[in-house]
This record gives structure tokens, C-alpha cells and sequence, in this order.
């Protein structure tokens, strides 16, 4: 009789053993695609702050750039992401990112502390990461059902922000600031752990979620550190 189930369990406990690994090897991936990805956004913002080019443009045509630009490189993710077009169409992304970035960097720059708040910012983007990462790897908890409303948080902090830009409120851009911190946060948990639970299983997709929440949350925490921790020259 063990001699029978031993047969029916070992094909079952391989697949299972086969499905953890890839699971595992997804995540890998993902965790070393997001390094590389640090590179291009560092040299955009570097060469975007050098150039100015970022600076120059007017904040209207910032953001149509801004918009059209990342919404047209998800969909080139997208459509690549299958292949071997899909790592370097990502990078060219971070690039962008990181050009687009430079306007925020340049600004805060201008300040006497400048510098070492970007450091702060960085730093607290890197705890947040590391803290959702570990909770990601420990919770038992299916968070699929966050989904629905963390795409709903978005969509809405999207709109608020583009109305911002008409309204100009000081109060508002601290709120917007304060919520997509909290959202981002509960995205990057909620991307890691699919991967973890295998629902995600293409890592350039995966790789693409974690980047767009650590963006947001490093540009929220640099615009909030800019505003309440900047001293002027």
C-alpha cells in the first residue's frame, strides 16, 4: 500500500517541488532586473539635471511628454515582454523615468540641503522596499483582492494630480503626496507576494510594477522632504 501511494505522491510532490522553483526563479529575476533598472534612471536623471532638458520644458508640456511618453513604453513592455526586445525596452523606460525625474532632482537640488534629502529620500524608499519585501515573503494571507482597489487609488490620485496642476494647491499636492506613499507602500507588497504565490510568472511584468510603485514612492517622499525639509541658500 505505501508502495501505491508512494507512486501516486512523488509525480504530485514534483510538480509541486517544479512550481516552487519556478515560482522562486521569477522572483530572482525580478529582484535583479529592478537592480539593473536603478542604472538607467540614475544616469537619465544625471543626464536630465546636466542638460536641463527637463527643466526647460514648461510644466504643460512636461506632463503631456510625461503621460504620452509612459503610457506608450508600458505598452511596448507589454508587447514585448515575451521576448527578447522586453529587458532593454524596460531599461529604455528607467531611462526615461529617470529623465522625467530630473526636474524634481534639479529643483530640490537648488536647495541648501538639497542633496542630502534626495539621500533621505532614497534611503526611505529602500527601508519601505525592504520592510514590504520581508512582509511579502512572511504573510500567509491572500491580497488579491487589494488589487481592485489599489488600481482604483491610482486612477484616482492620477486625476487628482492632473487637476492639481490647473488648481495648484499647496494642501492638495501634501494630501496626493501623503496617499500615493501609503498606496505605493501596499502595491509593492501586493505585486512581490503575487509573484511569491505564482499569479505573476513573467518577470519584466513583475519587475515593471515594483519599478512604477518605488518611482512614485521616491518622487512623493523627495516632493514631501522638499516642501517641509528644505532650507533655502
Amino acid at each position: 500500500m505505501n508502495t501505491h501511494l508512494n507512486t501516486f505522491s512523488s509525480p504530485a510532490h514534483g510538480a509541486s517541488a517544479f512550481a516552487a522553483e519556478q515560482r522562486n526563479r521569477v522572483l530572482r529575476n525580478t529582484y535583479w532586473l529592478l537592480a539593473l533598472s536603478m542604472v538607467p534612471t540614475v544616469l537619465g536623471a544625471w543626464i536630465g539635471v546636466a542638460s536641463g532638458i527637463a527643466a526647460a520644458m514648461s510644466p504643460g508640456i512636461s506632463m503631456v511628454v510625461f503621460l504620452a511618453g509612459a503610457f506608450g513604453f508600458m505598452f511596448a513592455i507589454e508587447k514585448t515582454k515575451e521576448s527578447a526586445a522586453g529587458v532593454p525596452m524596460l531599461l529604455a523606460f528607467t531611462f526615461f523615468m529617470g529623465l522625467m525625474l530630473s526636474r524634481l532632482i534639479g529643483s530640490v537640488l537648488g536647495l541648501a540641503n538639497g542633496a542630502s534629502l534626495i539621500m533621505t529620500a532614497f534611503a526611505g524608499t529602500g527601508a519601505i522596499f525592504l520592510g514590504m519585501a520581508t512582509l511579502s515573503s512572511v504573510i500567509k494571507r491572500d491580497l488579491s483582492s487589494m488589487g481592485k482597489f489599489l488600481f482604483i487609488g491610482v486612477i484616482l490620485l492620477l486625476v487628482a494630480g492632473i487637476a492639481n496642476f490647473f488648481i495648484q494647491s499647496s494642501a492638495l499636492m501634501i494630501t496626493l503626496s501623503v496617499l500615493a506613499i501609503g498606496i505605493f507602500s501596499a502595491f509593492i507588497l501586493y505585486d512581490l507576494k503575487r509573484v511569491q504565490d505564482g499569479e505573476e510568472t513573467n518577470y519584466i511584468t513583475a519587475t515593471l510594477g515594483v519599478y512604477l510603485s518605488l518611482y512614485n514612492l521616491f518622487q512623493s517622499l523627495l516632493a514631501l522632504l522638499g516642501i517641509f525639509g528644505g532650507r533655502d541658500d
